[in-house]
């Protein structure tokens, strides 16, 4: 069986709750839809010609992979992701025809370049070229992809987001089993805002446990002072009962 098939398979097999060998949960498709309905935003459109571009310009870079590399772990890498986008982008041209969307014929200048770059690499410097662009193309587009999941009123393009996710995040093990990632050259994420966390701070509830701003008029040390009374009263209190047994 291809590899091209087997990608098939594995997309359109039904897929019960599952989980890999290790326990990682595999997402389910149970509910979803393939039929164009909902609302369709700019980045809805941007992001399904995001994803035909991709195929544009990664598919014949894994066939000079093919071609041109000399490590038989990087031939393979070219042949699973050039094969896999070949899939990908049948289903980006399914959704843009739900969307009445008009697709690229070529990819973009600078995807152009990664291609003449790749080319122009000898069989030495081949390798790292094409893990380096592929690497740093996929690791841009995967926060796009979760925004549009995440986000998007259209079952045409949540799908097409799903598939594409699994896809990438699929691409960017592959290119990292190569061993020649170089990690402290990737871009870093931004920092958090001061805000943003899982349970945000809430002004009033700061003031409060810093004693002041909780209770109009009232402050830390002047809890302490009734809660200590309260505590002195019920000590007095508990002696006279003992006492008058």
């Amino acid at each position: 069986m291809g590899t091209v098939a087997t990608v098939l398979l594995f997309l359109l097999a039904p897929v019960a709750p599952a989980r890999a060998a290790d326990g990682v949960p595999v997402p389910p498709r149970t509910g979803m839809t393939n039929k164009g309905t909902g609302s369709v935003s700019a980045a809805d459109r941007d992001f399904v010609v995001k994803v035909r571009l991709a195929g544009l310009w990664e598919v014949p870079a894994g066939n000079m992979a093919q071609a041109k590399s000399q490590d038989p772990r990087v031939v393979e890498i070219g042949k699973a992701i050039s094969a896999q986008h070949v899939v990908l982008d049948k289903l980006a041209i399914d959704a843009a025809k739900k969307l009445g969307l008009a697709l690229p014929n070529r990819p973009t200048r600078q995807q152009e370049g990664w291609l003449a770059e790749m080319k122009a690499a000898n069989a030495t410097t081949f390798d790292q070229v094409y893990v380096d662009r592929l690497r740093a193309a996929h690791g841009a587009i995967f926060p796009a992809i979760a925004t549009i999941r995440a986000s998007t009123r259209n079952d045409a393009v949540r799908k097409l987001a799903q598939d594409t996710n699994q896809f990438v995040m699929t691409h960017l093990t592959l290119l990292e089993s190569s061993g020649l990632v170089n990690y402290g050259s990737l871009p870093t994420a931004p920092p958090p805002q001061a805000d943003s966390g899982p349970v945000p701070v809430d002004g009033q509830m700061l003031a409060a446990a810093t004693g002041t701003g909780g209770v109009p008029g009232m402050n830390t040390s002047v809890i302490l002072l009734v809660l200590a009374v309260a505590l002195v009263a019920g000590v007095i209190s508990t002696m006279r009962i003992v006492r008058a047994r």
